[in-house]
Parts: structure tokens; C-alpha cells; sequence
């Protein structure tokens, strides 16, 4: 299927401004774009786990959502869509249903990586013909900015504050993105916002149009948790990539293929400095977090680029 994205940016919005979410958060941002791939004649229903995204655009009876919405438990989002798509292929058999549905479930990191990983490692073995987007703000933000399994090293927590007994979080970052590759579905992709949104978009229609399970996982920044200035966003996620801390690639059957390689990649304090959360790192005595971080991604740059075939 042919894919433009200057068409694809005059869609018609499937979520509706005046929800509640924050100014400069990167959850919202990702819902538009990954809505805005489907065909304007295919209907979607949608899922969210229990998160910033579903408390502030779903107020019961009020609703941010243009397409069918289903709020569902912190840990159930990928088995709640699971459940129907099996649902609409077995109406669709017996000749009742004729509208064309595509089925997106959204969570953000702490139901994705933690609480609700059974249920999508599940529903992605199964091969569910549904896209799962992880909108990893790298906390749990909504319930008061405490780490998860998706938290950088070093980062400043509720639960893994910077101070003298701990230097913030003390464990590495889960790499979920190559997890779930492991499973060996069809289509796996990890993005962010960059500067005209080609690589998110193009990766959303494809994971939406693949047949069978895919996962996005797109990093989206949140401005209290990370603690940088809301119009920021766009800088903070360019950096991100521009250091290979979060680099752009996608596995097609089991082929990966890596979407962009900085020509200069930036050392690991350009990402780090913006944010709050890592204000610790830059104090007199720190710089071995530095040289750490740096020494962590440089490894997963290298295994990534291996994988690649690079």
C-alpha cells in the first residue's frame, strides 16, 4: 500500500484537543501520529491501560477519543485487545460485521515493561493481528514519578532519589524493544519525535498495515518527570537520537534494519545535561556516572549495529 506522508499529515485528527495532559508531553503527540496512519476509511478501536493518557482524555462521560475506546486495568491493555480482535475476526466469518476495524492498544512504560508484560508477551506470541504502542515516558509519571524497569540509569525518582546514600537509579534501562523481537512477530519498531515526524509516521502505518502482532515502542518525554521546559520536547528527543541513547530501527520477519546513524554522534552528556533528573551527574565528583552511561550505550550502539549487519 502506497504511503504519503504530506497526505497522512492532512488527516483528519482521531483525537480531539481539550483533553487534560500536559503542555510539552510527548504521549499525546505520539496517540495523534499513530492515529493519523490509518486509511481514512478504516475504523480503529482503541485501548489504554491505566495511565496519564487515560485519566486525562477519558472522563467518563466526556472523551477525547474519536474512535471506539475501551479503558481496561494497568496490566491488561494488549489482553483486552486481544480478546477483540478475536472477537471482530469471528463476527467477521460469520458475515456480520462489514466495516474494516484495525485494533491499537496504548500503554505507557510502567504497564508495558512491568505490570502489564505478561499480557502483552502473550498476546504477541499468539500473533494477535493488532499493533501495541508503548509510549515510554521512562516512570511511572501519573502516580507520582516513580521508577520502573524503563528508568535510566542514574535517573532522579521518588523512589530512586540523588542524593548521598543512592546516586539515583542504580539499575541499567530494560531493552523491551529487543525483547519483544525475540518473539518473532512480523513487525517491531522503536522511534520518537524527529524533526518531520517521517520516521514515527512511516512506522505506524506499517505496523498498523503488517498482518499480525507488531510493536511500536516510541520515546516520549515527559516534561515533570524529566524536568526540562515544555517547548523543549522536539530538542530533547533529536538529542536522544543524535546520541544513539535511543536509536531509530525496526525487524521486519526477523531482519533488522537500522533507520538512521548520526554523522557525528553526540556524547551522552548533551542528552543528559536538559533534564533534571540528571542534575546529579554534572556535581563536582560524578563524572564516572558520565563515563559509565556513556560506556552503556556505546555497547548497546555497537550490539544494535551488529544486528543491523552494520
Amino acid at each position: 500500500m502506497a504511503y504519503n506522508l504530506k497526505d497522512n499529515l492532512m488527516k483528519e485528527e482521531r483525537l480531539s484537543g481539550g483533553h487534560r495532559m500536559c503542555a510539552g508531553c510527548g504521549a499525546p503527540i505520539a496517540v495523534r501520529t499513530v492515529l493519523r496512519a490509518l486509511e481514512p476509511e478504516d475504523k480503529a478501536v482503541v485501548c489504554s491501560a491505566t495511565s496519564c493518557l487515560e485519566v486525562s482524555t477519558f472522563m467518563y462521560p466526556y472523551t477525547a477519543w474519536k474512535e471506539s475506546f475501551i479503558h481496561n486495568a494497568f496490566e491488561n491493555s494488549a489482553a483486552t485487545m486481544s480478546g477483540v480482535e478475536t472477537a471482530y475476526r469471528a463476527l467477521k466469518k460469520r458475515g456480520k460485521l462489514d466495516d474494516t476495524y484495525k485494533f491499537i492498544a496504548f500503554g505507557g512504560d510502567g504497564g508495558t515493561y512491568d505490570i502489564g508484560f505478561q499480557s502483552l508477551s502473550g498476546a504477541m506470541e499468539r500473533g494477535h493481528d493488532m499493533v501495541y504502542v508503548c509510549y515510554d515516558n521512562e516512570a511511572y509519571m501519573n502516580t507520582g514519578i516513580q521508577r520502573s524497569s524503563s528508568t535510566p540509569h542514574f535517573a532522579d525518582t521518588t523512589t530512586t532519589p540523588a542524593g548521598t546514600v543512592i546516586p539515583g537509579k542504580i539499575q541499567n534501562k530494560k531493552d523491551l524493544t529487543q525483547i519483544i523481537a525475540a518473539h518473532h512477530i512480523p513487525y517491531v519498531a522503536q522511534t520518537t519525535f524527529t524533526k518531520n515526524f517521517k520516521d514515527l509516521s512511516e512506522k505506524a502505518h506499517k505496523a498498523i498495515y503488517t498482518p499480525g502482532a507488531a510493536f511500536m515502542n516510541i520515546l516520549a518525554p515527559c516534561p515533570r518527570g524529566w524536568r526540562y521546559s515544555t517547548e523543549k520536547i522536539m530538542e530533547i528527543c533529536s538529542l536522544a537520537v543524535e546520541s544513539c541513547v535511543w536509536p531509530l530501527f525496526e525487524v521486519i520477519d526477523g531482519k533488522w534494519r537500522l533507520n538512521y546513524e548520526p554523522k557525528k554522534k553526540l556524547p551522552v552528556e548533551e542528552y543528559l545535561r536538559p533534564q533534571g533528573r540528571f542534575a546529579q551527574l554534572f556535581k563536582q565528583g560524578n563524572e564516572w556516572m558520565i563515563e559509565q552511561y556513556q560506556q552503556e550505550v556505546d555497547r548497546r550502539w555497537a550490539e544494535l549495529q551488529k544486528l543491523c549487519g552494520k
